[in-house]
């Protein structure tokens, strides 16, 4: 099944271990365009650091007012039954998600087609796709590749449509959280990679041999 036929969240979060997640983006994808997106701001469970504070703009007292990111359960559980997560270097938002809650409800495997699983990932992601296919456009860093692919001027178009005053520039999470959406459906639109499947590149976007392996016993293609 092509990978046009599932849809896809691309996440992103900001935040950290002490802070909890405090900002998120998604944007989901269906039929392989832009469909969804949601975004908002979240209580923080700890402190904001100002070093943080110089990366993404966010202060604790402009935190306040908002409900926490665990009032997000529903949202994002029924994220998981719907499609697969994505996201740019994905370990940063698993590592978050988990931290709000370990596991989702039983969902589909989309590893495995036919059967179900209770964990938020495998994710696909642009950050190690990227690296692996074109070396030569550097490290995978959200704002080189964006830059590297002409991706900018498309980028800041649906900023400007869709992510809040304030909040259309690097490290604000709806507007990270299109940059890999778009980085994805760049890849996914060249000819050698337009036949994907959605096992491929949750396999291709897990580097560890070990888990590799074991996605690949799963009868993948």
């Amino acid at each position: 099944m092509p990978w046009t036929e599932t849809p896809i969240h691309f996440i992103d979060f900001e935040g950290n271990a002490a802070s909890g997640i405090i900002e998120f983006g998604v944007v989901t994808l269906r039929g392989g365009a832009i469909a969804e997106t949601r975004t908002r701001l979240c209580r923080t469970l700890g402190r904001v650091a100002p070093e943080d504070t110089a990366v993404h703009g966010l202060t604790e007292a402009a935190l306040r007012p908002f409900a926490p990111f665990k009032d997000e359960w529903e949202y994002f559980a029924g994220l998981r039954e719907s499609g697969p997560l994505a996201a740019h270097f994905a370990h940063a938002e698993n590592f978050l998600l988990k931290g709000a809650w370990a596991y989702p409800r039983s969902a589909p495997d989309f590893a495995r087609p036919g059967k179900t699983t209770a964990e938020w990932g495998p994710w696909i992601d642009t950050g190690r796709l990227y690296p692996q296919f074109f070396p030569q456009l550097g490290d995978g860093q959200l704002e080189q590749l964006v830059a590297a692919c002409g991706l900018q001027a498309e980028l800041d178009a649906l900023a400007a449509q869709h992510c809040p005053a304030g909040r259309r520039q690097y490290h604000a999470a709806l507007y990270d959280a299109f940059g890999g959406a778009l980085l994805l459906q760049a890849l996914l639109k060249r000819p050698e990679f337009v036949a994907s499947t959605i096992p491929w590149l949750l396999q291709m976007s897990t580097l560890d041999a070990g888990k590799r392996g074991a996605l690949q016993q799963g009868d993948l293609f």
